[in-house]
């Protein structure tokens, strides 16, 4: 077992000695806070090109529609081989764990055997977990700070700038660094590019996939097809829905956070039970 556990170590460290330096470009743009193992994400990606892995399967594709919800369609592909590097190098550094734990207990018994698979499967995946996780975050995060943006787009609107001349002020004037301001920015960047206006505004909404924004968006295109004298109005009164909606999301966040709050807390009156009743307990028994 100890041979099995120094194998898997040394395999995973000739992989790193092989791929060093050969998946910079692809690694850049990464985070150690989005991609904790970023250092060991080339051994995954060496692997992948080892085997010449396709990419075709039905699991793959619902990989690739996470990944697309989070970066852009035509980086697709780009971020799903890094997502399944993620996995592999979880994946071997359960197997290494595994080895470790079978070499502690001196041997694979069915318990250590079944244990050590679940232990591999599971960090195999945790990425999924941990993308999912991502794309909750970057949609709460969208939803919380529309309403704020749409207060300005009407304010704006009611001072008498256009859709457009509204846009890029909102752009121009931000200093936050948000999943909902790069969006907007993108926005401005494809219109100064070329791209017609609703196209664009098309797009954002897409890009976005939240039914407040969605909503936002067709009335900008109605108006921008159509006419609408009452736009400020009715931006308005979907303002004041939003804020509702903030305040909703606001107070369920709360209640979320209470009720993870309730393991520590039952743990921690149970450590006090425990140091209360235990010099009860020696006396009673004459200690």
């Amino acid at each position: 077992m100890i041979i099995l556990f120094f194998s898997a170590v040394i395999s995973f460290a000739l992989c790193c000695v092989l791929a060093r330096g050969r998946y910079n470009m692809s690694l850049r743009l990464l985070t150690r806070k989005d991609y904790p193992l970023l250092a060991f994400l080339p051994v995954g990606l060496f692997l992948l090109d080892l085997v010449k892995y396709p990419y075709s399967t039905a699991y793959d594709r619902k990989l690739l529609w996470k990944v697309i919800r989070l970066h852009e369609q035509s980086q697709g592909r780009m971020y799903l081989q890094i997502l399944w590097a993620s996995k592999i190098v979880y994946a071997y550094c359960g197997l290494v764990l595994a080895s470790f734990i079978g070499a502690a207990s001196g041997g694979f018994d069915f318990l250590v055997l079944c244990l050590s698979l679940g232990l591999v499967l599971g960090m195999f995946f945790l990425p999924d977990y941990e993308i999912e996780e991502r794309i909750k975050k970057k949609y709460l995060t969208m939803q919380i700070e529309f309403p704020e943006i749409l207060n300005k787009m009407t304010l704006l609107l009611s001072a008498g700038l256009t859709i457009p001349r509204a846009w890029e002020k909102i752009v121009r004037d931000n200093t936050k660094d948000t999943a909902l301001y790069m969006e907007l920015n993108k926005t401005l960047l494809a219109i100064q590019s070329g791209t017609p206006y609703l196209q664009a505004y098309e797009d954002f909404a897409k890009r976005c996939r939240t039914p407040e924004i969605t909503k936002f968006i067709s009335l900008l295109i109605q108006n921008m097809k159509k006419g609408n004298a009452e736009l400020v109005a009715v931006l308005t009164l979907l303002a004041t829905e939003c804020w509702e909606m903030r305040k909703n999301t606001a107070r369920r966040l709360g209640e979320e956070a209470s009720t993870k709050l309730l393991l520590p807390m039952m743990l921690m009156f149970g450590a006090i039970l425990l140091i209360v009743a235990t010099p009860a307990v020696l006396a009673l028994k004459g200690f």
